[in-house]
């Protein structure tokens, strides 16, 4: 090995070992270690069963810690790197926000001009749009509500409560909150109009390669082959693999937490953005009422418990005050991916929280509070805290398996690979992961069900008493 190679190798080896060693600071100001942060996040992913983690801190508006915890691929034992291409799911839809700011700042868009004059025929008229045609409030819609997530769309139609699976407008355009992907969709199809260019040029030109995010695409590239992470059911099951084809601004992204890291802290920077525009971005465009994060149709009526800390929704971002001054955040969300991303732009910090796992937002409250001291809305956000559980002996685990049943219900518990399964064929529940929150009570994640076992004069459990969604019913051991 040549000198130069060995000073060189040196040289990232003691930045390594400094920045590995440091301290980071919290909202508060107060320190909190490497070594802190790591234990946290081990400890929470390890009772909330939480397949695989990266995360990223920015201080002082510059990314400062980027580790990834956990497995890619679990039944193979693959690690996840902080290279690993994660699917970034909805948080996607802020980044599509800032390439929308760019070319606002350009002169191409007005925000509040309706978006139907930016095209060449009526809304309606797009095979997309045709079911808007008896209902000319799509001429109310813009680019601003788009962002505010206020359109008056579904999040999606094809999720909509009842039979009618067209698209629909629930409410004047502007009036009420509402998240919605079809409204982001319907942006997306503007802004490549506008420009004409399509979605992925204009991310790359503006966004992946200025702020050197290299492993970044709404599309699928053959160079995420090499290390990409799969998505994990809340038994740790893997999940297909989403490769889109086609980019999507409301969820077709791929990055890494180092990529989104480097996003993350350009946005607090305000990178290739006029401070007016910025500003915008951060400013509360529609207050939220109710208590939670909801889809049409909307109740207005509700005050909600969440005015006391401001909840609003800027331009693509969620926005609340804490403590520290006001905060803005972005969820994503779909089986297997879950993230959370935050920041609290006053003091130049950002916590960026992706997993690949549907187990990840049950540690989203207690993670955000102990590595930034703030809660966040997680009721609002429909997030279930994980349950504390116990671990129980293979002797212990043994007392719970066999045949239970009444004259409706059946079910069988048994331990695979030293988890305990239930499954029950008359309630078409295949065998799934159950959970002991001490020696005689266990409960399923997927549902809100408890099971409490009652021990007969031998000291064997021989009948289950369950509440299973507010259902009540007991079953006994069949011989």
């Amino acid at each position: 090995m040549s000198k130069l190679c060995f000073i060189f190798i040196l040289f990232l080896t003691l930045q390594y070992d400094s920045f590995a060693q440091g301290d980071l600071r919290k909202p508060d100001g107060h320190a909190v270690s490497i070594v802190s942060i790591d234990k946290i996040v081990r400890q929470l992913m390890d009772s909330g069963e939480v397949t695989g983690l990266c995360l990223g801190i920015i201080n002082q508006n510059q990314p400062a810690y980027i580790k990834a915890y956990g497995f890619k691929n679990k039944p193979k034992s693959e690690l996840i790197d902080t290279a690993t291409c994660f699917y970034a799911a909805s948080l996607s839809k802020p980044l599509f926000g800032y390439i929308v700011m760019q070319i606002v700042d350009q002169g191409l868009l007005d925000l509040d001009k309706p978006l139907y004059t930016y095209l060449p025929k009526p809304l309606p008229e797009y095979e997309n749009y045709k079911d808007l045609n008896a209902d000319e409030r799509w001429k109310l819609i813009t680019a601003r509500q788009c962002l505010s997530h206020t359109t008056g769309f579904p999040n999606w139609r094809e999720f909509q409560v009842g039979e009618n699976k067209k698209l629909q407008i629930f409410f004047t355009p502007g009036s009420a909150y509402s998240y919605s992907g079809e409204g982001i969709q319907l942006l997306q199809m503007v802004v490549e109009v506008i420009t004409g260019k399509k979605l992925e040029e204009l991310a790359q030109s503006d966004i992946f390669q200025p702020f050197g995010m290299r492993r970044t695409s709404f599309i699928w590239h053959s160079s995420f082959e090499s290390d990409y992470a799969l998505g994990h059911d809340m038994s740790e099951d893997t999940l297909v693999k989403r490769k889109s084809t086609e980019a999507f601004a409301a969820g077709s992204m791929e990055t890494t937490i180092a990529d989104y890291t480097r996003f993350m802290a350009a946005v607090m920077q305000g990178k290739r953005l006029s401070p007016h525009s910025k500003k915008q971005m951060f400013s509360s465009q529609i207050y939220i009422h109710g208590d939670q994060r909801v889809f049409p149709p909307v109740n207005n009526d509700s005050a909600g418990n969440f005015q006391k800390i401001g909840l609003a929704y800027g331009l693509g971002w969620g926005l609340f005050n804490t403590a520290y001054g006001k905060a803005f955040f972005k969820e994503g969300h779909i089986d297997g991916w879950e993230h959370y991303a935050i920041s609290f732009p006053d003091q130049e910090i950002a916590y960026i929280i992706m997993t690949n796992s549907s187990n990840g937002e049950s540690i989203f409250e207690s993670l955000v509070a102990k590595l930034s001291g703030v809660v966040i809305p997680w009721q609002w956000e429909g997030y279930n805290p994980y349950r504390q559980t116990v671990k129980l002996s293979p002797a212990a685990m043994e007392k719970f398996t066999g045949d239970f049943g009444n004259d409706k219900m059946k079910a069988t518990i048994s331990i695979v690979n030293g988890k305990l399964k239930v499954e029950s064929s008359t309630a078409g529940l295949p065998k799934t992961n159950i959970y002991p929150q001490n020696d005689h009570h266990l409960f399923l994640k997927i549902m809100e069900a408890d099971f409490e076992f009652i021990k007969g004069a031998d000291g064997k459990y021989e009948k289950i008493i369950a509440d299973d969604e507010g259902e009540h019913y007991e079953l006994i051991r069949m011989k």
